[in-house]
């Protein structure tokens, strides 16, 4: 017989076998093709998600050619694609030069439509918001790809204006509302939602040009109301006339003209570097990204993915190669040696991975399509196009079919190695558990956890994920030893667990390679979550907040405004879950109070607080020998030391508060109390007395601080300009203060509270500036929305100012991850369930014989599943930190150099272990799986006839 009539005859015996066996055989090919399905729905959302070039211009340019912009610098020279450009100007255009015409640019014969954008206040099905609002003609053809009609129809006339999506959620408007624009009190009709596709989460308004911003620039000017910097500023999409596009000659014509110019012909068909005449001035700056993270994150995935597949499929393959052994015996009475029986049962293999494979790429390509809609809005953005990429789509089909062979191995060895009596008489042979397999997993465990420390501190990502693999493996290895001392866990439990524990312990073979799988999903996903919430945790410290956690601030901008705070506070109290009294905040200064963005800065007062040198006062970081100094911290006496306060204001001074850099404002003691949450008798005492109290005790020296302020009066100012003539009064002076201790140091926005009749002693100007308020939980939209609308009805010039709230998109990763490794844990374990009952039925039979009642089965199944699940989830958990201390030991080193170079920036590098996502992981989906398991199993005997 020739090696291909054999391996015909294996293949046929193979088929026909999971024909006859279809539930074992469904259960290997769903072992196969979950896995394949999970990569294969993962490449093509990457692929999809990841824009190329084209799709990148589609969504800045939409169907235009060209895309045609006013830097302000006049006759210039550009790269390629418009990111970088240069004047050929010495001397910049003047300020009151008038604004460029972008249409003069234009190739011959080409056509644009424009864009202009404004901040705006709108009213909204709550109360009124704050949005941006472009004049753009999103119903013209050029717009198609940038702006996109979701719902309604576009705006055509004046009154007519398309919402975003996100914009609508927020506001609880619809299509057909109707919306009015504060200031000119203009009313609009929303006709469409529309979405920008390449960021769905936008809150913007579109309406035609001449709609919107003539009539909001009449109303600021009429009210004498600075307009913010870049409004209305315009932008042209352009259509060229001819077939080709904007070329690279044109480009360069409009250059002259001051125009700067995003070209799509330019871009995907770029001149040579010789015909660009910045790139030949300055050179070439092409950088090129580094992908060994990446790729050693893919290699570390598809590892996994693939011992997964192993761990599950390979004890179904044992399991059928012992239910059909007396056929492989025949196979040996028919003249068939141990190559033979090994074809049959890697045909096995062969056939049920090729099944798996073909299942797990269709089904993996159908689930991104019916889903598409939800992952685009979970990323935030849409697909250009599904992108399939075939050689990548074989290649992860070929896992699966190598895989399934792989599983087969082990038991197609174990099936050839009996002997043939064995085989027909379905007696199994007693064999020892290996001696020397636990120590080579002991040794590779150790080894491996030391390659991935050492690929951490060295900063070599691909040791950590070679490491990581080692150790899981060499853990994979000493699992039978650990399963094997399962069984001497229930000499003193009932009857069901005791069984549940033995039956583990005495089939090895089964149980740890489903333990193994388990801990394989749970690994991964307790080393994501760990990294995530480790960084989650440094960006919390590196966050710098503009005012205190559960706060609102009521601020006024003109002395007007003051007179609205009351009707402002009943509209907090009464929108917002504001507790208790608000605390009542007055701006200080000295001389003119003068806004220095447009105001000549030497024509207005100032005052600081001047902090004293020597220990505790000057922050060493900040030093002659502070890299010196930073070479010698660990990560956390850098830590401590910026959050010290002689350096926490080298990190950030300003706030919600600040006043001039000073960071002092005028208060009593119920600002204490609800803002800085200082309860403190003796603090509240001396502002009663008119002592300050000073948050940063850095600024403190023998209890006094020095104050230096300098009385400056404008030509605005003639009401004090008269009562104070002459040159400007300088005034440096010490007060005796109430130091508060050193953790207030970090209260956003302020430095130091005085009381009013002290800084009225010392010849200092104050003004109510609004009140704060302690909230129990930060506002949503709607209730900003509703005390916004609020205060406008009482005249307005009164604003609400929130702290910032939670971070709903890292908690939604944080339970996706949770529920991938309850899911594949509930999987893995129902699966070993699944097979132990059709590797035991003969023993519940006897079982059933000697009088067990019913419910034996069930719970035994119950607590088999129980077993398995738990096993592997602590096994999995204390793999899983492997990876992760290890990146985070990069992350370390890369914080740790940077410090050195620059002493001031953060080297604090957390681990942070998410236990609540570990506690879901070892209480509740092992207590599921064996529940389900129970409730799920028959407890009615099924009559079985006596074998030989």
């Amino acid at each position: 017989m020739s090696v291909f009539t054999g391996w015909r005859a294996a293949l046929r015996i193979a088929r026909r076998d999971a024909m006859r066996a279809k539930g074992r055989s469904a259960l290997v090919v769903a072992m196969i093709a979950l896995p394949v399905l999970g990569v294969t729905a993962a490449d093509v959302t990457y692929r999809s998600a990841t824009q190329t070039e084209t799709e990148k211009l589609t969504a800045e340019m939409g169907a235009a050619d060209a895309l045609f912009k006013d830097p302000g610098s006049g006759p210039m020279e550009q790269s390629v694609n418009g990111d970088n450009y240069g004047s050929l100007s010495d001397t910049p255009p003047s300020e009151d030069a008038p604004a460029l015409d972008l249409r003069t640019a234009f190739p011959q014969g080409a056509r644009g439509i424009s864009i202009q954008s404004v901040p705006a206040s709108v009213t909204t099905g709550y109360g009124i918001t704050d949005t941006d609002i472009f004049e753009f003609r999103v119903s013209d053809p050029l717009a198609r790809g940038k702006i996109d009609l979701v719902d309604g129809t576009f705006p055509h006339g004046p009154g007519e204006i398309a919402a975003t999506e996100s914009f609508l959620k927020s506001s609880g408007l619809h299509v057909g509302s109707r919306t009015t624009l504060r200031g000119p009190e203009q009313k609009y009709t929303i006709t469409g939602a529309v979405e920008q596709p390449d960021d769905l989460e936008v809150k913007a308004l579109y309406a035609v040009p001449g709609a919107v911003i003539a009539p909001w620039k009449a109303t600021a000017a009429h009210d004498k109301k600075v307009l913010p910097p870049n409004a209305g500023e315009t932008t042209w999409l352009v259509k060229a006339s001819g077939a080709q596009g904007v070329s690279w000659p044109e480009v360069m014509a409009a250059n002259k003209k001051g125009a700067l110019v995003v070209s799509r012909q330019v871009v995907l068909d770029p001149p040579p570097d010789s015909e660009v005449p910045l790139t030949r001035r300055l050179g070439s700056n092409t950088m090129s990204s580094g992908s060994t993270e990446l790729s050693a994150a893919l290699v570390t995935v598809v590892a996994m993915a693939v011992l997964e597949i192993v761990l599950l499929a390979g004890p179904a393959f044992a399991v059928g190669a012992r239910r059909s052994r007396r056929q492989l015996g025949l196979v040996g009475t028919c003249g068939g040696d141990r190559r033979h029986v090994r074809a049959v049962v890697l045909s096995g293999g062969l056939v049920l991975g090729g099944v798996g494979a073909v299942v797990g790429v269709a089904a993996g390509l159908l689930l991104t399509v019916v889903f598409r809609p939800m992952i685009e809005d979970q990323a935030g953005q849409r697909f250009g196009s599904l992108s399939l990429h075939p050689k990548e789509l074989l290649a992860v089909a070929a896992i699966g079919l190598v895989t399934g062979l792989l599983a087969a191995f082990a038991p197609a060895v174990v099936a050839s190695r009996q002997s043939v009596l064995e085989s027909l008489t379905g007696r199994r042979g007693v064999r020892r558990s290996s001696r020397v397999l636990p120590v080579v997993g002991s040794c590779a465990l150790a080894v491996g956890v030391a390659v991935a420390v050492y690929g951490g501190v060295s900063g070599r990502s691909t040791l950590v994920a070679g490491g990581s693999v080692v150790a899981e493996l060499g853990l994979l290895a000493c699992i039978p030893v650990i399963v094997g001392l399962l069984g001497r866990l229930g000499r003193r439990l009932p009857l069901s667990p005791r069984m549940a524990l033995r039956d583990a312990a005495r089939n090895r073979g089964r149980t740890a390679p489903a333990v193994a799988a388990i801990m394989a999903a749970v690994a991964g996903s307790v080393a994501v979550a760990t990294f995530m919430s480790s960084k989650m945790a440094e960006s919390d410290y590196e966050y710098t907040p503009m005012l205190g956690e559960k706060s609102v601030v009521l601020y006024t901008t003109d002395e007007k405004s003051v007179e609205r705070l009351p009707l402002a506070r009943a509209a907090v109290e009464q929108n917002m879950a504001a507790t208790g009294r608000p605390a009542d905040v007055s701006r200080v200064w000295a001389g003119s109070d003068c806004n220095v963005y447009y105001e000549d800065e030497d024509s207005c007062g100032s005052m600081e607080l001047v902090k004293p040198t020597g220990k505790g006062h000057t922050c060493p970081l900040n030093t002659k020998g502070a890299k010196e100094l930073a070479a010698r911290l660990t990560a956390e006496e850098h830590r401590s030391m910026m959050h010290s306060p002689a350096c926490l204001d080298e990190r950030y001074t300003m706030g919600t508060f600040g006043s001039g850099g000073s960071n002092i404002v005028v208060g009593d003691a119920a600002l204490l109390k609800t803002y800085v949450k200082l309860d403190d008798p003796a603090a509240a005492a001396a502002l009663a007395a008119g002592t300050p109290v000073l948050l940063n005790r850095a600024y403190a020296k023998d209890g006094e601080v020095t104050l230096k302020s300098v009385h400056r009066y404008s030509e605005k100012d003639k009401k004090n300009r008269a009562r104070h003539p002459g040159p400007a009064r300088r005034t440096t002076g010490r007060m005796k203060v109430y130091v508060a201790d050193a953790k207030y140091a970090e209260t956003p926005g302020i430095r130091m509270i005085m009381p009013e009749r002290s800084a009225q002693r010392i010849g200092l100007h104050t003004a109510l500036y609004g009140s704060v308020y302690s909230v129990s939980r930060p506002p949503t939209d709607a209730e900003e929305q509703r005390t916004s609308a609020a205060i406008e009805q009482a005249g307005g010039g009164v604003y609400v100012q929130a702290a910032a709230g939670s971070r709903d998109r890292e908690d939604i990763m944080m339970l996706v991850l949770t529920l991938f490794a309850g899911v594949v844990t509930l999987g893995a374990a129902a699966i070993t369930t699944g097979l132990a009952k059709a590797d035991a039925e003969a023993d519940l039979t006897t079982l059933s014989a000697v009088g067990a009642p019913l419910r034996v089965r069930r719970s035994l199944s119950g607590f088999q599943c129980l077993v398995v699940a738990l096993t592997g989830v602590l096994l999995g958990t204390g793999a899983g930190l492997v990876p992760a201390v290890a990146l985070r030991l990069i992350d370390l080193r890369n914080a740790l150099r940077e410090m050195r170079m620059s002493p001031m920036e953060s080297a604090y590098t957390p681990i942070v272990v998410p236990w609540e996502t570990i506690g879901l992981l070892a209480v509740v989906v092992p207590l599921l799986a064996g529940a389900l398991a129970a409730l799920l199993t028959r407890s009615r005997l099924t009559l079985a006839r006596r074998a030989g």
